[in-house]
């Protein structure tokens, strides 16, 4: 069995119950499987002893000491005395610890209570970071156990921390991932082939899975790692070759096709396409006509144009007599592409039939219009992931345009091309693809881009505003207001995690509306809120009803306001660049000055920090994009932090790419040789894609295309971890 394979529930390991399954979702863990593959983002080493004497501030004490005294501080003059019982006691107990090699306090803060643990004499080990302070060495955080002759779960040993969501503890994956080894891990099969194994030094996925979770030292952790990062991307590289060969494979009659209905839309159009987007449509346009299905990114920074270039394209098919879809990952953007199409096909007269599908549609307006979409009534179908489902029938698809491409899973993609014979594939993204990923990641795909703004879009001024000085973005955003003006202001949670210290949607839309804008409409919006709410609040929104809209990412793509002047992203911080570039670009939409303000916390990481510094300094969607690749650092976490690309499990691009180009090249040579996987020494590989793709996983590694969650904060969360520990990767 692989381990893709492994379905069972993540609730038949011990202790992971509804609540701590909820949780474990929101990481993408539902099934064993997930579990197994969760890796640990760094290592805690309890192997090595490291005494008192050699403590500093990134190596954390491992040490086995006598308590040889208690005293208080705080709650009054006599707080030196010994402990009060019986009576609410405000001091804070600090425990006096002595190595062979000297002393150090552990400083207890609401734990006095552990004065009986840690009594006077008594021999201890203890882990934690201590720091000299009061000219004594100190530590807050810590884990300590009386040494006995029982084995220790948590010292002589190297334990995983791993990245957390909601309430969860490291105790709870470890012991969740250690019963999953224990039980399935041990026992997977091996994906790559014995020969390719060797040659690269890699360990058996089994062999792997122990070396990641349950690792014999740090070294053994990391050749673990390295074994998974390999098997991803060769996998990916794998597909990505066999996708290519199998497009070239699918030859079909060259069929020249009418331009009536495209030159009808574009002389109705009351501006001129820029001569990117005029290139664009040309070479779709041949693509088209060609003898082999077209499988095509379309890139292009926000607001470029690469809708109206879309629908242009569509129509050659359309008039052909055959149907195209045009899917798009949420509700709000796919409404506003109907919308446009509406608008557009109306005012150029064409006879066009548009029908919008989503999941909220009335079941009685959706029986008819499933209807007239398998008996070939409907054009150009645009819609969301309802689009994929079964039901959905087409008479004759011949054109798939996929709208944000990256946030649908390939299975997703797959199922929607099968509702037509090998149509022909456009791939949208308002992310822009660093051109050293464009080759080896899409690969597959031509690539085209539209660079030039049309004209008429205003760039759009960014400013930095530490948090502390909000009042003066609050003014400012006040006068656009008074001014008729509309504003945005984003968050990266929607409510109060009571994990961290985070603005969040909720809390600051009744302080916006109550403290800051009383004079003025305030809106709010998340993805937790149901649909028609949702809509009703952004159609508000749209016809100036409401003038400040609160939300949290969902608004990063699909929203048109021209008259929205502002954008306050609030935490800035905790935002990838490309979210943070989405988001920008939801002003300068109009013929008015268009302003962002990105507020931050006053306690940066390098790599925030650099990604601050790239989106004030351009507003260019490629250069940011170069920029993102370059800075985004090993443990960054999908959620807040967006990834971009592609959702990796174990592989980091920006760490990686070495990796990457090795698997891409062994990849190749051996489809080169047995491009089917028929061969008796790949049978593996054929098997691993097929249970993969029966689990609903685009390779062996991946995601399932099911676990990926909404705007909701899903990084390290509730991470009680003592210290950073030893990061997985190669220095």
């Amino acid at each position: 069995m692989f381990v893709s394979e492994i379905a069972q529930s993540v609730t038949n390991c011990p202790g992971v119950g509804p609540a701590k399954a909820k949780d474990l979702a929101r990481l993408g863990i539902a099934s064993i499987a997930d579990l197994l593959l969760h890796l640990p983002r760094a290592y805690e080493d309890r192997l090595q002893p490291v005494p008192f004497a050699l403590a500093r501030p990134d190596r954390p004490v491992n040490t086995t000491a006598e308590v040889v005294a208690h005293s208080y501080i705080g709650g009054g003059p006599h707080a030196a005395t010994a402990p009060r019982y019986g009576r609410r006691d405000n001091r804070t107990l600090k425990v006096h610890l002595r190595d062979e090699t000297g002393d150090a306090v552990l400083v207890c803060f609401g734990r006095n209570f552990l004065d009986r643990a840690l009594a006077p004499g008594k021999q201890v080990r203890v882990y934690g970071t201590f720091l000299r302070r009061f000219g004594e060495l100190q530590a807050s955080a810590f884990e300590f156990e009386p040494v006995t002759d029982a084995q220790s779960t948590r010292f002589d040993r190297v334990l995983p921390i791993y990245p957390l969501a909601g309430n969860l503890a490291q105790s709870d994956l470890r012991r969740a991932a250690s019963s999953a080894l224990g039980q399935y891990g041990r026992h997977v099969q091996s994906e790559l082939p014995d020969a390719l194994r060797a040659r690269r030094r890699l360990m058996s996925t089994a062999e792997a899975l122990a070396a990641v979770h349950e690792p014999e030292s740090v070294d053994h952790a990391k050749a673990g790692h390295a074994s998974f990062v390999y098997m991803e991307l060769f996998f990916l590289q794998l597909q990505v070759g066999m996708r290519a060969a199998e497009r070239r494979s699918s030859r079909r009659p060259a069929t020249p096709l009418p331009e009536g209905y495209r030159d009808r839309l574009l002389a109705s159009l009351p501006f001129a396409l820029t001569d990117d987007q005029h290139l664009v449509l040309q070479e779709i346009g041949r693509d088209l006509e060609a003898d082999v299905p077209m499988a095509r990114l379309l890139q292009g920074d926000v607001g470029s144009g690469k809708t109206v270039v879309a629908l242009a394209s569509a129509l050659a098919v359309i008039e052909s007599g055959r149907q195209v879809a045009l899917v798009a990952p949420t509700e709000l953007l796919a409404r506003q592409h109907a919308q446009t199409a509406a608008e557009l096909f109306d005012r150029a007269e064409l006879p066009v039939s548009v029908g919008y599908l989503a999941g909220t549609i009335a079941p009685s307006a959706r029986q008819t219009l499933l209807h007239a979409i398998e008996s070939g009534g409907v054009d150009l179908v645009i819609g969301t992931h309802a689009v994929f489902t079964g039901a959905v029938s087409f008479r004759n698809l011949q054109y798939a345009i996929i709208d944000e491409q990256h946030r649908f899973g390939v299975m997703q993609r797959l199922s929607l091309l099968g509702k037509g014979r090998r149509p022909d594939v456009l791939s949208m993204t308002a992310t822009p693809i660093p051109r050293t990923l464009a080759l080896t990641v899409f690969g597959d795909m031509d690539v085209s881009s539209i660079r030039a703004l049309p004209a008429g879009r205003r760039t759009i001024e960014t400013h930095l505003a530490r948090i502390g000085n909000e009042q003066k973005v609050y003014d400012f955003v006040t006068r656009e207001l008074r001014a008729g003006r509309q504003a945005y202001f984003v968050y990266p949670m929607i409510d109060d995690s009571g994990v961290m210290s985070l603005k969040d949607a909720e809390s600051m839309h009744e302080h916006l509306a109550t403290r800051v804008f009383p004079d003025f409409s305030v809106g709010l919006a998340h993805s937790r809120m149901d649909d028609k709410t949702k809509r009703t609040t952004m159609d508000a929104f749209r016809r100036g009803e409401i003038d400040v809209l609160v939300a949290t990412s969902v608004v990063e793509v699909g929203v048109d306001v021209a008259n929205a002047t502002c954008m306050v992203i609030e935490h800035a911080e905790r935002f990838g660049l490309a979210a943070l570039h989405q988001l920008r670009g939801r002003v300068g939409r109009g013929p008015h000055p268009s302003y962002c303000f990105l507020v931050y916390a006053e306690e940066l990481t390098d790599t925030a920090r650099e990604r601050l510094k790239v989106i004030h300094g351009t507003t260019d969607g490629f250069q940011i994009a170069e920029e993102d690749l370059k800075i985004r650092g090993p443990g960054d976490i999908a959620g807040v932090q967006q990834a971009g690309y592609l959702r990796f499990r174990i592989a980091d691009l920006g760490r990686d790419m070495d990796v990457m180009n090795q698997a891409r090249a062994d990849a190749f040579e051996l489809l080169e040789r047995d491009p089917t996987l028929t061969e008796p020494g790949h049978r593996s590989l054929r098997d691993a894609i097929d249970a993969a793709a029966a689990a609903r996983r685009s390779t062996p590694f991946a995601f399932a295309d099911d676990t990926v969650g909404d705007d909701t904060l899903g990084d390290d969360t509730g991470d009680d971890t003592l210290s950073e520990g030893t990061p997985v990767g190669r220095a």
